[in-house]
């Protein structure tokens, strides 16, 4: 009972806040009937997202809705007695889903239209979220919506990431360390290492890439999203050289930190075998490509004083010699998330000892 009786308390003290924030839109004064009996505030959960004002009779209510949502909505008119207002704080509150880690994700096709209206019911938000215990809060903001960043900053959230069309923001509500999930941490990219029968190595010179002009170097470029690694090596090798290929392992890979935007960077090797010769080079990001006899690549200065480039090739001239195995794709499903997914593992069966490339 004391419980229940500080509730509306708060309730009607978050009310009597919110009311004189807000325009009074043909009503003369707003009351917030301190005169009711305890039985009646019990009884009576007044919603904020309506406007209470006295009429000429003293009987008699008029309930309107705030334009919050930028159009009228309801106009009621009777007896205190008939409206016994059922307590529905879903009324004057985002609308959201709970997440399975306690939290809500606020939709954000139910917006409000306006910037005020927004700051009002985000308020009333998340102090019946902190009453409810709710921990995390995500806010996916679109780009027409952009004015709504600074009434959420405002109220304590942060940004997560954002993409083209929208700004992802959060709000940690427990007291102690945010324990939401940071932002993607990484950025991958794939190089394809293509040699065809003549022992010859399929070889770029980039055009933008002052660091690496006069220099040959593999085929490389970043994983698309929603795109797999194997299909990723196959479409930058085509996209750069015109040359088509089968993916069939992984080499290597690298892990490096502090890269691009200070992200952590994944660069996979892939072993690719070529399906055509032509070479017709992209302009648009290619100086030039061409099909270089392999010991000629491994001479260059830039494979040879580099760490890093010179044990690549060390591996895939291992993998050739049948004395190193990749990885290869393998798709799998997981009970756990019932998803299919690649995994890259090594398979040596006995009468595939040597890992010879088919």
């Amino acid at each position: 009972m004391q419980k229940a009786m500080l509730d509306m308390s708060s309730e009607m003290e978050f009310l009597r806040k919110t009311c004189s924030m807000l325009p009074i839109c043909n009503l003369a004064s707003i009351r917030f009937f301190r005169r009711m009996s305890s039985r009646q505030r019990r009884d009576v959960s007044v919603k904020s997202s309506y406007l209470i004002a006295k009429t000429p009779n003293e009987n008699t209510i008029a309930l309107t809705s705030k334009n919050i949502w930028g159009k009228e909505k309801l106009v009621i008119n009777g007896s205190y007695d008939a409206y016994p207002w059922i307590s529905s704080r879903e009324s004057y509150m985002l609308d959201a889903d709970e997440d399975e880690y306690g939290g809500v994700i606020i939709r954000p096709e139910c917006l409000p239209q306006t910037a005020d209206a927004f700051a009002t019911i985000l308020q009333s938000s998340l102090f019946h979220w902190k009453l409810q215990g709710k921990k995390g809060v995500w806010l996916r903001l679109p780009l027409d919506q952009a004015e709504f960043v600074p009434v959420a900053v405002k109220e304590g959230f942060k940004y997560h990431h954002a993409e083209q069309t929208y700004l992802m923001l959060t709000y940690w509500i427990p007291e102690g360390p945010c324990m939401l999930p940071a932002n993607a941490s990484h950025q991958v990219g794939v190089g394809g290492f293509v040699l065809n029968h003549r022992n010859e190595v399929l070889v770029v010179q980039e055009k933008h890439h002052y660091s690496f002009e006069d220099v040959w170097k593999l085929p490389t470029g970043f994983i698309l999203e929603n795109e797999e690694i194997f299909n990723g090596a196959v479409r930058e090798v085509k996209e750069e050289t015109g040359i088509d290929t089968e993916f069939l392992e992984v080499i290597a890979f690298r892990h490096v930190h502090h890269v691009a935007f200070e992200k952590s960077d994944l660069f996979f090797i892939c072993m690719l075998k070529p399906l055509s010769t032509q070479i017709v080079v992209d302009e648009l990001e290619i100086q030039a490509a061409k099909w270089m006899p392999l010991a000629e690549f491994v001479r260059q200065p830039c494979i040879q004083e580099d760490n890093m480039f010179k044990k690549i090739i060390d591996i895939c001239i291992a993998r050739l010699g049948k004395c190193y195995c990749g990885l290869t794709a393998h798709q799998v499903i997981s009970k756990f998330d019932s998803r299919s997914s690649t995994l890259y593992y090594n398979v040596v069966e006995p009468e595939d000892y040597s890992c010879q490339v088919s």
